[in-house]
């Protein structure tokens, strides 16, 4: 990651708290740090070591044209980038995190670049969006999980939450003295003075941590004693690039131990291009969870078919495809208490993921019409007056309304602070797996919904606290660990719902006893999905993806785009051959690159 940072711009002790006052110094040292979790992937031929966007490309008949790219190499990277630069190319930044740099070049140097020995790969610079839509709805709502925030002494005080996102404005609900710090990565990660000239990082923050203080506390987030680091890599139309996305994770990762944030806020996303095993935002995504961070990612909101309007599937965006990632869909509750109503907005992305099929999202939380804490000088406010609420008779409007996945993940952000909260001293324990893991064992199903649509169901924060409380994090690995019997059901609104009790390990669903006992599962270095003894666990041997196929099959979208790899008439997902007969397409087109504003379909409107 390459960091410019002066003295003039950077370094202001009064935005700072504690041990983050010598984070400038830190993140000049960052560009040269070593990177103890880098891995490498070999390929063959230079098609091969391009992912989709950039074969797209090469076959557009525009040589010229210059391109950004994530080169991947485990090699001698600078003779590599030495070369790029004989060639004309600019380097952006250095990832040492996923051992990659970010450069320009044109796309007739695509093939030789990618023919460097030292090469592993290389993939698009993609633009990154916001996964926000607006909703012109007048009514006025809270998720339910806030309500329930305020009736528990727990308020996140204790947990600190890294928002990757357009930034934030300092406002009474979030004031400086739980802001931890503001670095722009959109001005190459400079130190600087808050601020959100898009405004849904403020909003997103805001559903995280905000108190409702310009609302008497009515529009508070779900754990308003959170602090927050905002991470700023979106401009003032909600787009970015993948790299500064990346940049961001890395100063997370690498100065873990004095930021001491301990989860991570990705609500966006971009198509994807290429397989998770290779896509560079997927893998810092895993590396930050190898580091024993929480990253929490929207599903995406191409779940509709822009033909038909109705539900499709494969809309899953990068770095929801992440195998870690808790990937979160949207719930739409009717602004009620009750979770009998709720129903799943048309425009949450349905699973599976692309190229690898990985079941996806994990569980689904509010984010239809939720209301919080507004950027007054962004363009978000500003162009939509519509959008705007007042907390207060008789003050101006300082809140937004907004919908989407972007909205669900901070709620369920939110609800991972709380856990970790209510953890106390032994929050430590309680790693990625894990707090995934109790996530989709409490979830509450939605009746008439799918996996691929839901999960494992809707969020239920009492239900997860409930289950935090039980558990001795501290007992030896095979062991029962919780401290009591547990009844696997919460009652909300004056109704007992049960919880899901499965967890979706990889694309197999595991039930049983998963959390009655410390499962090598839970520990911080098995990887989401791979294979691991469950003890005396039931494992559910259906394939959730593959098994009822017809389900989904005919209604596979992404937005009005086809992203994938094709084979004459046959797809190829991954390794697996799918017959023309069960996957039909429809009318779509396909992605030749990157587009640098908001569209209306990207947006839902």
């Amino acid at each position: 990651m390459t960091i410019e940072c002066s003295t003039e711009r950077c370094c202001r002790p009064s935005l700072w708290r504690g041990a983050i006052v010598p984070l400038c110094a830190a993140l000049l040292a960052l560009a040269v740090s070593a990177n103890p979790f880098a891995s490498s992937t070999h390929d063959g031929s230079s098609a091969h070591k391009l992912d989709r966007a950039l074969n797209d490309r090469l076959g557009a008949g525009r040589p010229e044209d210059e391109v950004r790219v994530i080169v991947q190499s485990s090699g001698d990277r600078e003779a590599v980038k030495q070369r790029v630069k004989t060639r004309g190319g600019r380097i952006v930044a250095n990832h040492e995190l996923i051992r990659a740099f970010t450069t320009t070049v044109r796309v007739q140097q695509l093939e030789a670049l990618a023919n460097e020995p030292d090469v592993d790969r290389v993939s698009i610079d993609a633009v990154v969006a916001a996964d926000a839509t607006y909703s012109l709805l007048a009514t006025e709502g809270l998720p339910e999980a806030a309500t329930v925030t305020r009736s528990t002494t727990l308020t996140g005080a204790s947990v600190r939450v890294a928002v990757i996102d357009s930034g934030l404005e300092i406002t009474g609900d979030l004031g400086t003295s739980r802001i931890l710090g503001f670095v722009d990565f959109t001005h190459g990660g400079v130190v600087t003075t808050p601020y959100d000239d898009y405004g849904h990082g403020t909003h997103v923050s805001g559903l995280i941590a905000g108190n409702g203080s310009n609302s008497s506390g009515y529009y508070a987030g779900i754990a308003p004693g959170a602090n927050v680091l905002a991470l700023k890599v979106l401009d003032k139309y909600g787009n970015g690039y993948t790299s500064d996305v990346i940049s961001a994770i890395e100063l997370i990762v690498a100065y873990r131990a004095t930021l001491g944030v301990q989860v991570i806020n990705l609500s966006l996303g971009h198509p994807i291009f290429e397989s998770a095993a290779t896509d560079p935002l997927v893998q810092a995504v895993q590396k930050a969870t190898q580091a024993g961070i929480i990253v929490v990612a929207a599903a995406g909101n191409y779940g509709r078919n822009p033909l038909t309007g109705l539900p499709g599937y494969g809309g899953i965006t990068s770095p929801g495809n992440a195998p870690s990632a808790i990937t979160v869909g949207a719930v739409d509750t009717l602004d009620t208490a009750g979770r009998g109503d709720d129903t799943i907005p048309v425009y949450s992305s349905r699973g599976p993921s692309w190229y690898n099929g990985y079941a996806k999202p994990d569980v689904v939380a509010p984010g239809h019409r939720l209301v919080a804490m507004a950027a007054l000088h962004s363009t978000l406010y500003q162009q939509n007056p519509a959008l705007q609420v007042v907390g207060k008779s008789g003050d101006i409007p300082r809140y937004l309304r907004l919908s989407g996945t972007s909205m669900a993940t901070a709620v369920t952000t939110g609800v991972v602070a709380m856990m970790l909260d209510a953890a106390g001293s032994n929050k430590k324990y309680f790693t990625p797996n894990l707090v995934k893991g109790m996530l989709r064992w409490t979830a509450i199903g939605i009746p008439g919904y799918d996996t691929l649509t839901q999960g494992s169901g809707a969020v239920n924060l009492p239900g997860a606290l409930y289950l935090t409380r039980k558990i001795n994090p501290t007992a030896p690995v095979g062991t029962y660990w919780l401290t009591s019997a547990i009844t696997p059901s919460t009652i909300i609104a004056s109704a007992s719902w049960p919880w899901a009790q499965t967890v979706v390990w990889g694309n197999t669903v595991v039930w049983g006893n998963v959390v009655d006992t410390n499962q090598p599962a839970w520990g911080q270095t098995v990887v989401w999905g791979n294979t691991v003894v469950w003890g005396n666990t039931v494992v559910w041997g259906n394939n959730v993806v593959w098994a009822n196929a017809t389900t989904w099959s005919s209604t596979v979208v992404w937005g009005n785009n086809l992203i994938g790899t094709t084979n004459g008439t046959t797809v190829v997902w991954g390794n697996i051959q799918v017959t023309p007969s069960t996957v039909v397409w429809g009318n779509l087109a396909t992605v030749t690159g990157m587009t640098g504003t908001n569209t209306t379909s990207e947006l839902q409107r």
